[in-house]
């Protein structure tokens, strides 16, 4: 995958994700295993460096010191980060105290100019840190390089053990500076070259790929959504023909995008791909159907029974590719593999299927990276660039039960709110921005006549991850103006309503 190697320790972080994709921005390739993972494993991945990343409060409850003994003997660099400069501190000796406060807030940090890790950086910066632990004292053989006002330890270092400390996050934007100093442990330290990229990737994957595949044939359960897409163009790069492709189109998608999937992948790909039109087929399934859980399990069993359908015409094939990324590995469990993990998509691809092998190109990309990799094999940017979009499709976004008539509605409305996101520019800083119709009818007065239709909210957020997410601050004219064109050329609403809800406690999605 890459020349050289950092490994992120994850000590029951919240940030484990966010410092990996950091360090791989800085043109390294990460990745994250657990804390416990053994020496002689960590060696065979001969990492150049090792970060230690946990929060107290979400750490562990009991981390054995011999389970990391041998980490901090191994010889390479390691950067302990929030709770990982703790436990550093208790592998030498120290003893962590109790803070004043508890949680996350921003601090003013002083640092010392006799440390490495901080050559070229400010004397003073704002920095993003847990405030619950800290530590008093540097062990025996380090030297303190930080401090603040009300922690006497904000960073540390034995540069002769070759471990570093800082009970600041650094991968955080609250951080000034933060990836100055990521950058310095990556290549001043470690001594990274920083050949990660999207393009070595991509000619990397299509010659593995070829090798693997071989004159096999390959079947793919194309979504349309950004994952599958852009493993199903890779595939093709590598095996052409050999790559089966088929598209349920279960009448939940969105606005032109079952059309857009065919123009793209069968015109200007020439991939094989079987469009399957099930509208009427889980239309029918779904009747009379309210609870959300119900719904999501209807639509994934009924897009399996197509599946294997679909599947059998097509004949014997040897591998099944999925658009597996890697926060779907962390997820279901750091650093763990899945033979077959549910659809990414949908809700759960047949186990009982024979496959000859489970084939996930992307596995070990983040979000951000499948949309360069999609961006370098040629697929439009209206795919790569395409909003989040639940398996389950529009049939979590109607609250209650689904009907054709709903979904006519909320397609006309959702396709006016993202073409007006994206007329006003804010489409680049809004990660995902969509409508809910709820189940909610008011009164209301259209054309002097009095009403009684639908209430619509409208759902923006902005995220690094989608474990958090806030409330996108729309200006009130591009409200006035998303809402007046909803009312005016849908039909059947008459009140629409914005969401200020952050995650937590809503989640993104309201089904």
């Amino acid at each position: 995958m890459a020349n050289e190697l950092i490994l992120v320790l994850d000590l029951g972080g919240r940030y484990n994700r966010l410092i990996t994709r950091r360090i791989r921005e800085a043109g390294v390739y990460c990745e994250i295993v657990p804390y416990n993972t053994s020496i002689d494993k960590i060696k065979s991945l001969n990492p150049k460096g090792i970060v230690l990343i946990g929060d107290p409060d979400r750490a562990p409850e009991y981390v054995d010191l011999k389970d990391v003994k041998e980490i901090f003997e191994f010889g390479v660099p390691i950067l302990g980060v929030c709770y990982g400069m703790q436990l550093m501190a208790q592998m030498y000796g120290v003893s962590v105290a109790k803070g004043t406060k508890e949680g996350y807030g921003e601090s003013e940090i002083h640092f010392s100019t006799k440390g490495e890790l901080f050559k070229g950086i400010d004397e003073i910066l704002k920095c993003w840190m847990n405030q619950t632990y800290h530590i008093n004292e540097v062990p025996e053989g380090f030297i303190k390089t930080a401090y603040s006002k009300k922690y006497p330890v904000a960073a540390m270092e034995d540069a002769k053990r070759r471990l570093y400390a800082v009970q600041f996050h650094p991968e955080m934007d609250r951080t000034q500076q933060g990836m100055d100093i990521l950058k310095k442990f990556l290549f001043d330290i470690c001594g990274c070259a920083g050949d990660w990229a999207v393009d070595s990737f991509i000619e990397k994957s299509i010659k593995a790929l070829k090798e693997k595949i071989g004159d096999k044939r390959v079947l793919c359960g194309l979504s349309g959504g950004v994952d599958s897409s852009v493993a199903a163009v890779l595939i093709h790069k590598a095996v052409g023909k050999q790559l089966n492709c088929i598209f349920v189109d279960h009448g939940l998608l969105r606005k032109y995008e079952g059309e857009q999937v065919e123009e793209v992948f069968k015109n200007k790909f020439d991939i094989n791909l079987v469009k399957v039109d099930a509208e009427k087929r889980f239309l029918d399934a779904l009747d009379g159907v309210t609870d959300p859980e119900k719904k999501r399990k209807i639509i994934g069993e009924e897009f399996i029974r197509v599946f294997e359908e679909e599947a059998r015409k097509i004949g014997s094939v040897d591998f099944l590719v999925q658009g597996t990324i890697y926060p779907d590995i962390i997820e279901s469990g750091v650093g763990g593999t899945a033979v077959i993990k549910s659809h990414h998509n949908v809700g759960g691809l047949p186990e009982r299927m024979d496959f000859k092998g489970i084939i996930e190109p992307l596995r070990n990309l983040f979000k951000d990276e499948v949309r360069k990799v999609g961006l370098g094999l040629g697929l439009p940017k209206e795919i790569v660039m395409r909003q989040p979009f639940p398996g389950p499709g529009l049939g979590i976004r109607i609250i209650g039960g689904v009907t054709k008539e709903k979904l006519e509605i909320l397609r006309e409305a959702d396709h006016i709110f993202r073409e007006e996101i994206e007329n006003s520019g804010l489409d680049s800083n809004i990660n995902q921005y969509f409508t809910v119709l709820t189940g909610m009818k008011s009164v209301g007065v259209t054309k002097n006549q009095r009403t009684y239709d639908y209430t619509l909210a409208l759902r923006a957020v902005s995220t690094n991850d989608f474990m958090t997410a806030n409330w996108s601050r729309i200006p009130y004219d591009l409200l006035e103006t998303i809402s007046g064109r909803i009312i005016k050329e849908v039909g059947h609403i008459n009140r629409v309503v914005y969401d200020i809800t952050s995650k937590p406690p809503a989640t993104i999605e309201w089904e």
